[in-house]
């Protein structure tokens, strides 16, 4: 995740401190990638050293405030402009944990896979009331609209990727079961499903509704 982006963004919208963005960044992505202050000083004292930002002075309360400089926005830019990267995706713990446990004494892979699954539902689960109250304080008009829809489109990422990732436990359990059964069955039976084919796109129904866009 970029901290260092995120940080730029927030300090597009006028200059702050660091306790500051550390409460703001939290209230946008819904505390789901918590921050201490030590890793925003951190990554302020980074992007001051590049040239992003850069001290503006202090606040009342004698804060020393942080502005995004013409470097920065232009930085801002082109990352907003630029696709994310997949071509060296992140470590994956329950990948990592699964390939290590096939063929291990010992450990029952179906076990862990079932195991996995039902913890994969409950997090589904709980994203989806989440999902719910954040769409009701949208819909009411009685919320700081930009950070509640920003939450809720973090949360509609994370609903997906619990999905897909309940799809892939499936096929999984399913590829094992297959390749346990004997030379000529396997030659008969049908491959499990593939999780490309299974993605399902957002409906309109899934998407946030605004008070603007109910007004169009």
């Amino acid at each position: 995740m970029s901290i260092r982006h995120g940080l730029l963004a927030l300090l597009e919208r006028g200059p702050r401190y660091g306790s500051q963005l550390r409460t703001e960044f939290e209230s946008r992505t819904g505390s789901t990638w918590p921050l201490n202050v030590g890793q925003v000083y951190t990554t302020l004292a980074r992007l001051e050293r590049d040239g992003l930002v850069a001290p503006d002075g202090e606040d009342a309360a004698g804060h020393t405030l942080y502005a995004i400089t013409d470097t920065g926005r232009t930085e801002l830019r082109e990352w907003y402009e630029r696709p994310v990267d997949r071509a060296n995706p992140p470590r994956d713990e329950l990948s990592i944990k699964l390939a290590m446990a096939v063929g291990a004494p010992g450990v029952d892979i179906r076990a862990v896979i079932q195991s996995q699954r039902h913890a994969t539902i409950r997090a589904m689960q709980d994203y989806t009331r989440l999902k719910a109250t954040a769409l009701a304080a949208v819909e009411s008009g009685q919320s700081r609209e930009r950070d509640d829809v920003a939450w809720l489109l973090v949360l509609e990422q994370l609903i997906f990727q619990t999905e897909a990732e309940a799809r892939w436990l499936d096929h999984c359990e399913a590829r094992l079961v297959r390749l346990s059964l004997p030379a000529e069955r396997r030659a008969s039976a049908p491959e499990p499903p593939q999780a490309a084919a299974e993605t399902t796109a957002p409906t309109t129904t899934d998407r946030p509704r605004t008070a603007r866009t109910r007004r169009a």
